[in-house]
């Protein structure tokens, strides 16, 4: 799926970490992000966050002058925009307090760079919607506004679960997603034990997908890893 319409918004970044900071930016804008704007403290992220006025904030917990709670506690006062903690501090408390004050998401460090995008990804959708688009496979279309596969004039309806998994491997169109977070997408916080699940409904997708479903050319598996969507040029 097309991510372009999200390329266009602006992130903030604020995190006392140089090397950090260079390697986020590098893994945005080699992903198309247009507009990144950093900061490596309390004082001048607030600052950042008036006078540009970004779509997402991602924030370090622990920086020099404060803390990113505060920060957070600071930027809700004139916008809602989406927060994403992004921190060393994997500690339950840390995360039950940041998600306590409005965050949308909290990784630890360190991270994969493709969970870190996925992530930033699903909070700008929620936060930023757009015309759900037409996706052309080789052997059907789909139609995620209305639910849809129209394969050869025929009309297949797809579930809620399938909905969602073929949208997932849909903003990641050419991308590999691990199992880990497919199933994260589908069942929340604590994916574990759910890999049968999704692999039955990787299977009625492409029954309803494929031209061939046992020879899938769309919805392809990466062995020990996950899957990827291939789109039609």
């Amino acid at each position: 799926m097309d991510n372009s319409f999200l390329h266009n918004k602006k992130l903030l970044l604020v995190d006392d970490e140089p090397k950090l900071l260079k390697m986020v930016t590098a893994i945005l804008a080699d992903d198309g992000f247009q507009h990144i704007v950093a900061a490596n403290n309390v004082k001048d992220g607030i600052t950042a966050a008036k006078e540009e006025k970004p779509n997402l904030a991602i924030l370090d917990v622990m920086l020099p002058d404060g803390d990113g709670f505060s920060l957070l506690q600071k930027i809700r006062e004139w916008t809602d925009i989406p927060v994403i903690f992004l921190t060393a501090r994997d500690e339950a408390a840390d995360k039950l307090a940041g998600l306590g004050l409005g965050a949308d998401d909290y990784i630890a460090k360190p991270f994969l760079p493709q969970e870190f995008l996925l992530r930033v990804y699903a909070v700008l959708r929620r936060c930023y919607k757009e015309d759900a688009p037409l996706l052309k496979l080789d052997s059907c279309t789909v139609d995620f506004s209305r639910a849809e596969v129209d394969k050869n004039g025929e009309i297949i309806p797809l579930t809620a679960m399938e909905h969602k998994l073929l949208e997932t491997l849909a903003r990641n169109e050419g991308r590999i997603v691990t199992v880990d977070m497919l199933c994260e997408a589908l069942w929340g916080d604590n994916p574990f034990g759910y890999e049968n699940s999704l692999n039955a409904h990787v299977r009625r997708i492409r029954e309803k997908i494929e031209a061939d479903p046992s020879k899938p050319t769309s919805l392809q598996t990466v062995k020990g890893l996950g899957y990827k969507l291939l789109a039609r040029k």
